[in-house]
Parts: C-alpha cells; sequence; structure tokens
C-alpha cells in the first residue's frame, strides 16, 4: 500500500536549513492534512479542525521563531491522526483508534502493512531528516539546542487551563530550567513547570529519541492554543519565544 500520492506534499516542511542558529526547532504536530488514500479517516472536516488533529497554531509560531532567530525548522505536514510523530511507532496511541472523546474510524482494523506503510512514508522521513540535521551539525562542530514547538487546548476534558504556556523536558532540566525562568519575567503570564505534560520515554519519541540521547541541551515549549489562533496572536509568541530562548542562549552559553 502507498499512502501519499505522487503529487501530496512530503511528509516535512523545512525552511533555513543552514541558518546559522545555534537553535534547531523542530514541529511534530504542524499539519492536520490527511493523505487522500485515507478519506480523511472517516472523520468530518470538522473533526480535523480541532486540536486532536494538530497543534493549532504552532507552525506558524515556530515559523515566525525560526526566521528571528535564523534558526532550521522542519514540521510534519500531516495530522498526527494518520500518525504520530512524537510517539514511538511500538505504542498503540502511535496510530490512535480515539483522540481525546473522538473515535478514528479510519484507524481500525490495519493491517501490519498499513502501519508499516504511515510509518515509512511520513514518520520515518520526518525523523530521519532531523536526525540528518543534527548529525552533519555535529559532525561541523556547531553547538546545537532543540526546540521541539507544541500548543494545547485552553480547556481540556471541560477543565480550563490556567498557564499561558509551559516549558517541559524529561531527564535534562539544563536549557529548559533557563526558559522557565526567562519567561516567568514577565509578571503577566502563568508559566507552567512541566504541566500539564512531562516528557517521559514512554510518551514522547522526538526530546528522548533527538536530544537525550546526543546529549543535546533542549526544550519542549508548550502555548495554549486560544493564544495562537490568530496572526496578532501568533507574532506577539513568536516574538517572546524567540527573545526568551536568546535570553536563555546567553546564560546557558
Amino acid at each position: 500500500m502507498t499512502v501519499l500520492a505522487a503529487d501530496e506534499p512530503p511528509a516535512f516542511l523545512e525552511i533555513h536549513a543552514q541558518g546559522s542558529s545555534n537553535f534547531v526547532i523542530v514541529v511534530d504536530h504542524a499539519g492536520s492534512r490527511i493523505p487522500r488514500a485515507l478519506v480523511n479517516l472517516g472523520l468530518p472536516p470538522a473533526e480535523l479542525r480541532r486540536h486532536i488533529a494538530w497543534d493549532i497554531g504552532a507552525l506558524e509560531v515556530a515559523r515566525r521563531a525560526a526566521a528571528a532567530l535564523g534558526a532550521p525548522m522542519v514540521a510534519q505536514n500531516y495530522s498526527r491522526l494518520v500518525i504520530d510523530c512524537n510517539r514511538d511507532p511500538s505504542v498503540p496511541s502511535s496510530i490512535p483508534l480515539i483522540s481525546e472523546t473522538s473515535e478514528i474510524p479510519g484507524n481500525r482494523n490495519l493491517s501490519s502493512l498499513d502501519i508499516a506503510a504511515r510509518r515509512a512514508e511520513i514518520f520515518e522521513p520526518y525523523h530521519g531528516r532531523i536526525a540528518k540535521l543534527l548529525d552533519d551539525r555535529q559532525a561541523a562542530g556547531r553547538t546545537t539546542i532543540l526546540v521541539a514547538q507544541h500548543t494545547m487546548t485552553d480547556v481540556y476534558h471541560g477543565v480550563c487551563r490556567g498557564m499561558h504556556a509551559a516549558v517541559l523536558y524529561n531527564r535534562d532540566r539544563r536549557f529548559a530550567g533557563l526558559m522557565l525562568d526567562t519567561l516567568r519575567r514577565d509578571p503577566s503570564l502563568v508559566i507552567a513547570d512541566n504541566e500539564p505534560y512531562f516528557v517521559s520515554d514512554e510518551t514522547d519519541y522526538t526530546v528522548p529519541h533527538h536530544a537525550e540521547a546526543r546529549s543535546l541541551p533542549y526544550v519542549e515549549i508548550e502555548i495554549r492554543q486560544d493564544l495562537v489562533t490568530d496572526e496578532v496572536g501568533q507574532a506577539q509568541w513568536a516574538a517572546r519565544i524567540a527573545q526568551a530562548l536568546k535570553d536563555a542562549e546567553r546564560e546557558f552559553l
């Protein structure tokens, strides 16, 4: 089985590949696109506009921040409902049967060939490109700080989230701690520390696989999506994130 048609976009979008910045920005859930062969996974269009399909606003924030920093950015073009690029392919949530409370009909009763095709055409090219970029930078002796950009819902299972954004990490808090302190200097913001999510080997792939496996400093950032649904919010948060990254970088290096 082939998932992507020849005229459909590739698995990932890349900009500023040769950027001079120490930062590399990745966006695991940037796109909401479903390959035509999967017929919207049996979902109505309204479901594909929800957070279950993608991280709303994350790509626009990351793109603007990457431009401000002169940083490479690699972003996934296809919906996490097709295959979640921040999950190990061996875990059940890699291709979800249910997301939040929505059943995903097109993910039922998949054959091993169906699953392998999604991994080969979407998951592996995205992570292969990130790995190649990081390997090339390491071979050139370049400093790299990995930034994983995400957004979160403002309400989850009926509970309102009071934080504006969150800084996440797993084993290594070196750079994330500085980023947290930097963002918290703005008294108008509530910045959570490893909440409402935290990075782990069981629930995440990108940070453990690309950053921690190479002992690279990193930070994962979650912004509440209702703050970045329009261009004004996206520009404001991109500027805020870019400045905080630069400030934390000066302290770190």
